[in-house]
């Protein structure tokens, strides 16, 4: 398994409902992408600027590829990425 967790913060508060909405529209695409286990989209509530996307995938190749959909396309680096500061984590599950 790949496990990713990243940590999004929007830059300006003005952008949090934008961030919030492009997100939640990239959900179901990636869900249905091949080799994604898990993907979900958390707003904290104890900074309403911060966003963390936590990803499972079958293989880092599965994760590769979905740099390549259209949710990642279309959707986060054009449209999301501009609004935030991001912060990734390549992770290993503690068993």
């Amino acid at each position: 398994m790949f496990y990713l967790n990243v940590w999004l913060t929007v830059k300006d508060p003005a952008n949090i409902d934008t961030v919030k909405k492009l997100l939640g529209s990239q959900v179901p695409l990636t869900r249905a992408e091949p080799g994604c286990v898990r993907f979900e989209v958390y707003h904290s509530e104890a900074d309403s600027r911060r966003f963390l996307l936590v990803e499972t995938w079958q293989e880092k190749k599965d994760w590769e590829t979905h740099r390549s959909a259209k949710a990642f396309t279309e959707i986060y680096a054009p449209q999301v990425l501009p609004l935030v500061d991001r912060e990734p984590h390549i992770s290993q599950l503690v068993e």
